[in-house]
């Protein structure tokens, strides 16, 4: 029977207990249905994962026993960057959800000329936390031990000025492919745009910071599937799909 894995942002310690949140305790009553001495697997995205089991489960409160720690590293040699310009619903939370599954070491939602999400402040927390979300349960989901860092809404111009070594932009009329290229020490920026891709100024700010036009292929993708694909091509060309 598979057991189920939890991300807890808290000090895990063998033999210690702990109490769970309000949302944590709601998706395992709810979401898991669990029960009390069932068994679940705790992280807390800083290395490892923990054995346990839960000591109580009722309306006022979850709480666990940790028993055991387990070494486990399934991180990517290779730290994959990632600027994602901001796709409609169900688009940019499934980009966000594969980019996790995929082992990016972070990602940034970017706001694009064309991008057709338009977010005042307030909904920019909330779709910040919304996606968040989404990347936590994706890692509790595939494994990983450790979060990807997920930073708040930039601008497309800003966060471009700040990368550095490798950098890449998915570009159905780019003259290189991945395969052409090579990563240094271990380090990747990959960006990709919305759905209507990047403008012409866009590209043009792209390759002065520094950014190599690269294509996927002979076919335009969609925002999701071209995220999806150019992860999956670095992994294997660099990462731990070799």
């Amino acid at each position: 029977m598979r057991v189920s894995r939890l991300y807890i942002d808290q000090a895990l310690n063998v033999g210690g207990h702990i109490e769970v949140n309000d949302d944590a305790a709601h998706y395992v009553r709810t979401v898991l249905r669990l029960k009390q001495a069932d068994a679940i697997v705790l992280f807390n995205g800083r290395g490892g994962e923990y054995l346990g089991h839960f000591s109580e489960i009722s309306r006022k409160r979850v709480a666990i026993a940790v028993e055991h720690c387990v070494a486990r590293d399934v991180e990517s040699a290779l730290s994959v960057t990632l600027g994602l310009g901001i796709s409609r619903g169900d688009r940019m939370d499934w980009a966000v959800q594969k980019a996790v599954e995929l082992g990016v070491a972070s990602i940034t939602p970017l706001l694009t000329e064309r991008c057709v999400t338009r977010l005042d402040s307030d909904k920019k927390q909330q779709r910040c936390q919304h996606w968040q979300s989404i990347a936590q349960h994706a890692a509790e989901q595939c494994g990983r031990t450790r979060l990807a860092a997920f930073g708040d809404i930039a601008e497309l111009s800003d966060w471009m000025a700040a990368q550095q070594g490798l950098r890449v932009f998915l570009d159905p009329h780019g003259a290189q492919t991945l395969a052409d290229l090579q990563p240094e020490d271990g380090n990747l920026t990959l960006l990709s745009g919305p759905e209507g891709g990047f403008s012409e100024r866009e590209r043009e700010l792209a390759r002065a910071a520094g950014f190599v036009p690269v294509r996927m292929g002979s076919r335009i993708l969609r925002s999701e599937t071209a995220v999806l694909a150019a992860l999956s091509a670095v992994q294997v060309l660099w990462g731990d799909m070799r």
